[in-house]
């Protein structure tokens, strides 16, 4: 077990309450990932944590290989497998959406975990992504950091072309992108723009 893997299993209720100190950011965050999130279709997240972005949306499965996390993320009525995004426990064709917000930075192997995300999508599925650009003004921040931190000290964050660039290797097509987090104050709710370039947080969708 990694050194932020461990992080997260013994500190699951602090990451959560993350969300509740910094509300503003999450929703600014929750407002941008809806952009991208298909009407009437079943989805699943991939590193679904505590279940803060699945429940939102209305997601009801979830990935998480934390066992203190994923439980957290059952009480709020989401099934969890035990899982990580490189080895899924999923028949092909399953989903019409696959969602993974601040996942990629943890992960050690991303081709394998976008190839496995494409071959649980049914034909036309789509692929969402919500990341911290690390060409941004808070990813540039977060990697100064990172080290000082219990969850990001493992972490590699990635930019937005080199996302869509290992995307595009995986066999995904039609890409979109919205953007938020434009305040380094982060004192009021942003609407998110498309694109991007500007904004912190950038939400990446594409199709299978």
């Amino acid at each position: 077990m990694t050194q932020t893997s461990t992080a997260f299993e013994q500190n699951s209720l602090d990451y959560d309450s993350w969300f509740e100190k910094h509300r503003i950011t999450y929703h600014s965050e929750l407002l941008a990932v809806q952009q991208a999130i298909p009407k009437n279709k079943t989805g699943i997240e991939i590193g679904v944590g505590t279940g803060r972005f699945a429940q939102p949306f209305n997601i009801n499965y979830g990935v998480e290989p934390s066992e203190s996390m994923a439980r957290i993320a059952e009480q709020r009525g989401i099934k969890v497998y035990r899982a990580v995004a490189e080895n899924l426990p999923i028949e092909n064709g399953s989903f019409d959406f696959v969602l993974m917000v601040t996942t990629i930075c943890f992960l050690s192997d991303i081709p394998k975990a976008f190839s496995e995300a494409y071959r649980i999508l049914k034909d036309h599925g789509k692929i969402i992504l919500g990341i911290i650009d690390k060409n941004s003004l808070l990813g540039k921040e977060y990697e100064k950091i990172k080290n000082d931190n219990k969850f990001y000290s493992d972490t590699h964050f990635h930019s937005t072309e080199e996302l869509t660039e290992l995307l595009k290797k995986a066999g995904f097509i039609k890409f979109g992108y919205w953007q938020t987090l434009f305040n380094a104050n982060g004192d009021m709710v942003e609407d998110p723009k498309p694109g991007h370039g500007q904004g912190s947080f950038v939400v990446i969708q594409a199709s299978k």
